[in-house]
């Protein structure tokens, strides 16, 4: 039997290679739903490539053109956030995929959660501004997640087969993004063309920004909390310019184990499917003698401020990651649109984690209410 396969935001960098690793593997692989937010016309071509059973677009005004453009096909068309949501939970799927950007990807992955389901999580804002809500939902219906992340894969393939031994420390890896090397003052003119190219990855405007920013490593902290259940000071984040080796775990006896490889993240989308198990690939092989130097180095502080509010907030715990979350959301979409600049970005996400309401122990409701009323603050704070 097929595995049915829901994918959450298909039209994203991540769904898109979620695609091509089905149309790889499609003996093993069949596709039961597809959702994006407003990518209409990819996801029409998507649909009709692989006949989901179910269509979804969350801007309900694509609804007419997306109908319409598959009524030739058996497949069902629904428009709203509700139907992402309710599509996420459906008895069909064997695997939920979410890789929608952002706060949105929370309501449909408890939803997933709901429904016993095993989710290949790739929407790390979820455990970023819920990880507390999200763990104790698992618990109770019996969901699974394997994460997709390069970074969180990497961990969880270093602890497959170690039973009970005692981890001491994660230790995450992070390229530096495309200014490492920048000083403040050349941060201050950035642009947003220059912080689209990113060195090493090919993703989503959105999380190549949070990569420049160092945001996106900061999230991805918070996330590895809430997934391997660790303390805060047992997490580490390491600069390693090459993305090679894509994230180690360090035991308490000393030893280190690391996941390697050529950055591909069909790789760790391809072991959240097969998990336990491993598929031979046509992927490219890394060669050790091309990589004749692989380099480590701390990250800067104070040039890139964002890893710093990320380990303050989750220590801080409550609604704090939530803050973090939305602000930046917010900022990010200021920069793209070029209405704020890069350093300033850190300056507004500072002022609004200072001054938002903190709750510390906040509810579903709560986290809803945090998200809208930081959001606000930010966009008053910019000013658009």
């Amino acid at each position: 039997m097929k595995k049915q396969i829901t994918i959450l935001g298909s039209t994203g960098s991540i769904g898109t290679q979620a695609l091509e690793v089905i149309a790889e593997n499609d003996s093993l692989f069949e596709v039961f739903a597809l959702t994006a937010n407003n990518s209409v016309d990819l996801l029409i071509e998507q649909a009709r490539k692989f006949n989901p059973e179910i269509v979804v677009i969350a801007n309900e005004q694509h609804y007419a053109r997306l109908k319409d453009a598959l009524s030739d096909l058996p497949v069902k068309v629904f428009a709203g956030e509700d139907a992402v949501a309710q599509v996420a939970g459906m008895d069909a799927a064997d695997i939920v995929l979410t890789a929608m950007v952002g706060y949105a990807g929370l309501k449909p992955t408890i939803s997933a959660v709901k429904a016993g389901k095993r989710i290949a999580l790739a929407n790390k804002e979820t455990l970023v501004v819920a990880g507390d809500l999200i763990c104790e939902l698992i618990g109770e219906y019996n969901a699974s997640i394997i994460p997709v992340d390069s970074e969180h894969s990497a961990i969880f393939q270093c602890l497959a087969g170690e039973g009970n031994n005692p981890v001491e420390k994660l230790i995450l890896t992070a390229s530096g993004g495309p200014f490492r090397s920048k000083s403040l003052d050349e941060l201050k003119y950035v642009t947003k063309a220059q912080a689209l190219k990113h060195p090493n990855w090919e993703m989503g405007a959105k999380i190549t920004i949070d990569s420049a920013t160092m945001m996106n490593k900061g999230f991805e902290v918070i996330e590895a909390k809430w997934l391997f259940g660790v303390l805060p000071e047992q997490i580490e984040a390491v600069v390693h310019p090459q993305s090679i080796i894509h994230s180690m775990v360090q035991f308490a006896d000393g030893s280190i184990k690391a996941q390697m490889g050529l950055p591909d993240m069909k790789l760790p989308i391809q072991y959240a499917f097969t998990y336990p198990d491993r598929l031979k690939t046509n992927f490219p092989r890394f060669d050790f003698a091309a990589y004749p130097l692989l380099t480590f180095e701390k990250p800067d502080l104070t040039r890139f401020r964002n890893l710093g509010f990320a380990f303050y907030a989750m220590e801080r715990g409550g609604n704090m990651p939530c803050i973090l979350n939305a602000v930046n959301e917010v900022v990010v979409e200021a920069f793209l649109r070029e209405k704020i600049g890069f350093l300033r970005m850190s300056d507004v996400i500072e002022g609004i984690m200072l001054t938002a309401d903190f709750v510390e122990k906040p509810t579903y409701e709560d986290y809803i209410e945090t998200d809208r009323n930081v959001r606000r603050l930010a966009r008053e704070k910019i000013g658009f």
